[in-house]
């Protein structure tokens, strides 16, 4: 499975999770930034857009009950290459705390989950770490909250190609201001640090769809 060192180690046994779709209600502060040469690098040549993404999500219900995630996409992919297909996120480094979640990532969208502490508000001061890195994100938001919808892809290399999924949402959003610090083997290289634009997601229902391989 595609990750970095900072997605890598799962427990033995995990619960097993149901099969998508899974719907879910969340709060969420993302943030994006050029890609340094690292995230480059890491994304391979099928990488489109040389755009990092960093996202802490805090889910209130899900299929697996209640949980915090915090993933970063070092680029976007656009598979197929026309620019006319949505830019999805290609994510090696995510985790949760829920072992349940751990489970559903990696069985249904091959996303490398693992287990993580995490502290603080996900529209605030968040922080997530793992047993050799660590990131904190201080996030403030700005302006009134505006209505949204629309969709967010993965695009997760495999052997045989991509796998790619689609998420559904809507809710309400606002710009915000993400402060952010990374610390890992790779995560130091690509989630760079410093204050970045974001939005916070203040109300969200989502749902993520059935994965599908296709060619890269």
């Amino acid at each position: 499975m595609w990750s970095v060192a900072e997605s890598e180690g799962i427990p033995a046994q995990l619960p097993v999770s149901s099969p998508p779709p899974w719907p879910a209600t969340v709060r969420a502060t993302l943030w994006w930034h050029r890609a340094t040469e690292q995230a480059i690098a890491l994304g391979g040549p099928d990488s489109n857009i040389n755009i990092t993404v960093g996202m802490v999500v805090d889910y209130l219900d899900s299929p697996v009950g209640p949980y915090r995630e915090i993933l970063a996409s070092p680029v976007l992919r656009r598979p197929g290459g026309g620019r006319g297909v949505m830019p999805r996120l290609s994510v090696p480094f995510i985790a949760v705390d829920s072992a349940a979640s751990v489970h559903g990532g990696r069985e249904h969208w091959h996303l490398p989950k693992v287990l993580a502490d995490f502290t603080g508000d996900v529209l605030e001061g968040a922080g997530a770490s793992g047993p050799h890195w660590l990131v904190e994100t201080q996030s403030e938001g700005r302006g009134p909250s505006f209505p949204i919808k629309g969709g967010l892809g993965f695009a997760q290399p495999v052997v045989d190609g991509l796998q790619v999924a689609s998420t559904k949402m809507t809710g309400r959003a606002r710009y915000a201001k993400v402060t952010v610090l990374a610390e890992g083997p790779t995560l130091t290289g690509w989630l760079k640090p410093g204050t970045h634009h974001g939005l916070q997601i203040v109300s969200g229902t989502m749902e993520t769809g059935i994965a599908r391989t296709i060619s890269s």
